[in-house]
């Protein structure tokens, strides 16, 4: 597949996110309308990424090609899912936060537990757990249909006039660009929570 978004700069990383919300994801016998995301550029410019300081063997994945899938572990229990974009050599990736299952939900319900649907997927780490998504997805291709996840576009795009933009959630740096992006309204959309530095005892 040939998808703007994928010849997009790592620059143009916010503008790739918000064109990502509608999108379709699917794995693991569960599809999942986006509803929520989140952008992340590597040019250096952005403290908040995982690839500001330049590729290590994690964060390699993230330099390219674009279309990929980046996944990592957080507080040692939570998996997190990210779409690769960005030219090769530049890094940036969207952090798939939140969205609606549209196929699967028996499925769904079996690995996230007697919850609200509209919770199936309402998180990052939920969403993951959702699509059954671990470490095996880590840089696979998302829109080719080679790996375990298949990305797929919405018979109609979300109007600009239907999204909305805040700050970012959970990072400690930059945690008030506006980077994070959703559908107005949409009641699977996360709640919003700023970061809070953890004291040391």
């Amino acid at each position: 597949m040939d998808y703007p978004w994928l010849r997009a700069p790592a620059a143009e990383v916010a503008e790739t996110a918000r064109t990502l919300l509608g999108w379709e994801l699917a794995a693991g016998g569960v599809r999942i309308r986006l509803t929520e995301v989140e952008a992340y550029a590597g040019t250096g410019e952005d403290p908040a990424s995982h690839a500001h300081r330049g590729p290590t063997p994690r964060t390699q994945v993230m330099f390219g090609p674009a279309g990929h899938a980046y996944t990592y572990f957080v507080f040692g229990m939570h998996w997190c899912l990210n779409i690769v974009c960005g030219r090769p050599g530049e890094a940036a990736a969207v952090l798939v936060r939140a969205g609606a299952v549209v196929d699967g939900l028996a499925t769904a319900r079996d690995r996230r537990g007697d919850v609200a649907d509209r919770d199936l997927a309402r998180g990052p780490a939920r969403l993951a757990v959702a699509l059954g998504v671990t470490a095996s997805a880590n840089g696979t291709c998302v829109v080719d249909g080679s790996g375990p996840l298949l990305l797929t576009p919405p018979p109609r795009p979300v109007s600009r006039s239907g999204v909305s933009a805040g700050p970012r959630v959970g990072v400690a740096a930059a945690h008030d660009v506006p980077w994070r992006y959703w559908i107005t309204g949409d009641p699977t959309v996360s709640a919003y929570r700023r970061h809070v530095p953890r004291r040391r005892p």
